[in-house]
């Protein structure tokens, strides 16, 4: 499930990629280069195995993350476990103008690393944000939330980030608009947010601020 780019929508500054991916052994991506943003590979099973020229090597598992700043260039391949599927979310955040040249990084977090914190009727695994070992170079706060039917969870924004709350499992009430499974709100200019489970459900959301400058996007480069 792609959400951008696509021929109508291309991007969400700063998101400037979203895919829910689905993957079986001998697929995968090949060395290929990237330049310009930054990326979150986040595993919801199965499992992707990274390899890049600054000489990084490394398998990401379930419930685990890795990170990569392209920034000037960089060459990698990601390729799912040897057995069964894998099935995760990509993010791209586009880096703003002053900061395209930095230098390329790689940084991996394994489930076990990130905090959860238990809420009413669920619980909120910090990606990105507050307690996490997970740096990025934009300003993003990006949760994992599990919340139990006719329960309420309650989010404090900043009212200049924009984001996307996405559904994976169950149904959510946004906004007083209903929200299913593999489909996606996309929010801003809100100082709060609040998120009604109408069944058991289990969603990610992820809100950065905007850089507000033009986007070049083609294919593997963000410039």
């Amino acid at each position: 499930k792609r959400l951008f780019p696509l021929p109508t929508f291309m991007n969400f500054d700063p998101f400037v990629l979203f895919d829910h991916f689905d993957i079986g052994a001998g697929r995968g991506f090949p060395e290929h280069p990237h330049r310009g943003f930054e990326a979150i590979t986040y595993m919801f099973s199965g499992g992707m195995n990274h390899k890049d020229n600054l000489g990084n090597e490394s398998f990401v598992s379930q419930g685990g993350a890795q990170r990569f700043t392209a920034g000037k260039g960089l060459l990698h391949s990601e390729m799912p476990a040897e057995q069964g599927n894998s099935n995760g979310i990509q993010l791209w955040i586009n880096l703003p103008k002053k900061l395209k040249q930095l230098s390329p990084s790689y940084q991996q977090v394994n489930d076990a690393d990130f905090p959860v914190k238990e809420i009413t009727g669920g619980k909120v695994k910090t990606i990105v944000g507050e307690g996490s070992p997970l740096k990025l170079n934009t300003p993003v706060i990006y949760l994992h939330v599990h919340l139990n039917a006719q329960s309420t969870y309650q989010l404090d924004l900043d009212a200049s980030m924009r984001g996307i709350v996405y559904l994976m499992a169950g149904e959510l009430t946004i906004k007083h608009k209903t929200v299913t499974e593999n489909q996606a709100a996309f929010i801003e200019n809100e100082k709060s947010l609040e998120i009604v489970a109408e069944k058991n459900s289990e969603f990610i959301l992820f809100f950065g601020a905007p850089h507000n400058e033009p986007i070049h996007q083609h294919g593997p480069y963000v410039d």
